[in-house]
């Protein structure tokens, strides 16, 4: 009898201690392989570039719509045709601020 009454009180207890210990200890979530920033010459290389309207394929339509990111263009009431992605200096984006400007 006290062997069977030490085995019923042993199993819940062991459970209650993994339990515990499962609580304790801290979920990785996958990021400890994940860098935390991303490298600085991938951001160096995005801040050089902005997004403009590609409608007319070598320069904007009316809207001169520029962007920092990707998306499509404001053009239309359903969005334009995707943004291309061009140098800050260049002449596109330049000649976009300076009608935009106007």
């Amino acid at each position: 009898m006290r062997n069977a009454l030490k085995t019923e009180i042993r199993i819940p207890v062991i459970t209650l201690a993994l339990l515990v210990l499962m609580a304790l200890i801290p979920a990785s979530g996958g990021t400890q392989n994940q860098p935390q920033n991303p490298p600085a010459n991938t951001t160096q290389a995005e801040d050089k570039l902005v997004y403009v309207c590609a409608c007319l394929k070598t320069k904007s339509c009316f809207c001169m719509t520029e962007a920092k990111t990707e998306g499509p263009c404001s053009c239309g009431t359903e969005g334009g045709p995707p943004l291309k992605a061009v140098p800050k200096d260049s002449a596109w984006a330049k000649a976009n601020r300076d009608a935009l400007a106007k």
